[in-house]
């Protein structure tokens, strides 16, 4: 197949495909082994879905409803481009065999519209707004996929990973902040198997481009954010994105971003000597090196960049600051959903990897402290979260659902104990040597995430 991201290749049987592919399907729940006829695509995802635990099974839950629902979408910014998925999807959406529906970053549906009749059948398998549709809660789906992988994807009848949804085929694409082009959602139609030809992915693709260019549009009439300030956006990349108004947000390189969070972090600003311990610790470098960083940082930055003390003469809005209001006002969800990932995970300036542990421990011990288990699921379900074992056994502590749901925690958390080299079966443990010295190590192992 030319285009890996296809379901099917032209003139194939799609009757015969949902066969093969459903044989493949049994074989793999059952013995784990994967055959030649399953795309990569789908291999990966199917392996995604068995490392997470995900029970073939499985029916979508519902995270919001009504006024919650409500509020959350009205303040999300898919919300801005709703007018815009009408009028290229209404159409699909209404002709009485497709399904028209817009997600989250997180895999949740904000919207799900047509036919009233198409929308009852899907109902029987929570594909409804508010319903979590990540690969980690309900297994390889369309929308779900497309932002695992972050690209435009069919996902064909029995490639669905969870049984429930294999009479649905589905394209969905990936929608990006412009500025910062951050994932913020998915654009998605759904119906029968006749969706699994290159025009439902090719018209998806173009409709998440037509969005993006339409908050780009939005973006740049109202400036670089609602009072004008620069936004800097570090959580979970290692090179920071600022949007400083007024054109495309700039890419920063690794120590460029490592001083632009400093800097951000202390508006009061930093003396050469204190910022030179805050990017290289004890490292001998001479105060050349700093000067020369900074003299190109400037170039970049303009008169934003000030001096004696270095400083930046308009604070940016963060996302790490985002995390952190939010955790001051007590909205854990938020916080939850403002947080993507470790702060510039890589970098090893002392200064940032103070910050990062510091936001990091806060979250993790405000999420820990709820007992929420929606909100613990939530964080084991992502790269940086899923071999975070203390959020594992708070799971297990406090488990929901019945003896399949349990077992699967059980096993997850014997793993992560056999990984950490903690081999005393009891359940639960006792507090963990590991988490002992928070100074020195995380928590969990960190990734990066591209």
């Amino acid at each position: 197949m030319l285009n890996p991201w296809l379901a099917l290749e032209t003139g194939a049987d799609a009757a015969e495909r949902t066969g093969q592919v459903r044989r493949a399907h049994e074989e793999f729940v059952t013995q784990g082994a994967i055959g030649a006829q399953v795309r990569n695509v789908v291999a990966e995802s199917w392996q995604r879905c068995a490392g997470a635990s995900v029970e073939p099974e499985s029916v979508a839950r519902i995270d919001l409803a009504d006024d919650d629902l409500d509020a959350y979408r009205s303040a999300h910014p898919l919300d801005r481009v709703m007018p815009l998925f009408r009028e290229l999807l209404g159409t699909v959406a209404d002709d009485g065999a497709h399904l028209l529906s817009v997600c989250d970053e997180n895999g949740r549906m904000l919207w799900v519209e047509g036919h009233s009749q198409v929308q009852r059948h899907a109902e029987r398998m929570n594909f409804v707004p508010g319903a979590r549709w990540s690969e980690r809660y309900i297994g390889t789906n369309a929308p779900g996929t497309a932002l695992a992988v972050d690209h435009a994807v069919q996902i064909f009848t029995a490639e669905h990973y969870c049984r429930p949804v294999q009479a649905w085929t589905c394209a969905a694409a990936p929608v990006h902040d412009p500025r910062t082009h951050r994932l913020i959602g998915a654009i998605d139609i759904t119906g029968g198997d006749h969706l699994a030809s290159p025009q439902s992915l090719a018209l998806v693709q173009a409709t998440a481009r037509a969005a993006e260019a339409h908050l780009a549009e939005l973006a740049a009439a109202g400036g670089a954010s609602a009072d004008g300030a620069p936004v800097l956006n570090a959580l979970g990349c290692d090179e920071a994105l600022l949007d400083a108004g007024g054109g495309t947000p700039v890419r920063l390189g690794r120590r460029h971003s490592e001083i632009m969070v400093l800097l951000a972090a202390h508006p009061e600003g930093l003396t050469g000597e204190r910022l030179a311990l805050e990017l290289y610790g004890e490292r001998t470098v001479t105060p050349v090196t700093l000067r020369a960083e900074l003299s190109r940082l400037r170039g970049l930055l303009g008169s934003l960049l000030d001096s004696r003390p270095y400083r930046l003469r308009t604070a940016p809005r963060t996302d790490h600051d985002a995390v952190g209001e939010a955790l001051a006002e007590g909205d854990l969800p938020a916080a939850l959903a403002a947080y993507r990932g470790p702060l510039l995970p890589l970098s090893e300036a002392p200064g940032v990897v103070r910050l990062r542990r510091r936001l990091e421990d806060r979250l993790r011990r405000a999420l820990l402290s709820s007992r929420d288990p929606s909100l613990l699921e939530e964080w084991v379900r992502t790269p940086w979260g899923e071999d975070d074992l203390e959020m594992w056994e708070a799971l297990l502590a406090g488990r929901q659902g019945g003896e399949a749901r349990t077992a699967a925690l059980v096993r997850r958390v014997r793993e992560l104990r056999r990984a950490y080299g903690l081999e005393n079966p009891r359940m639960p443990p006792a507090r963990h040597p590991y988490a002992e010295d928070r100074g020195a190590h995380a928590t969990y192992r960190q990734r990066s995430r591209p």
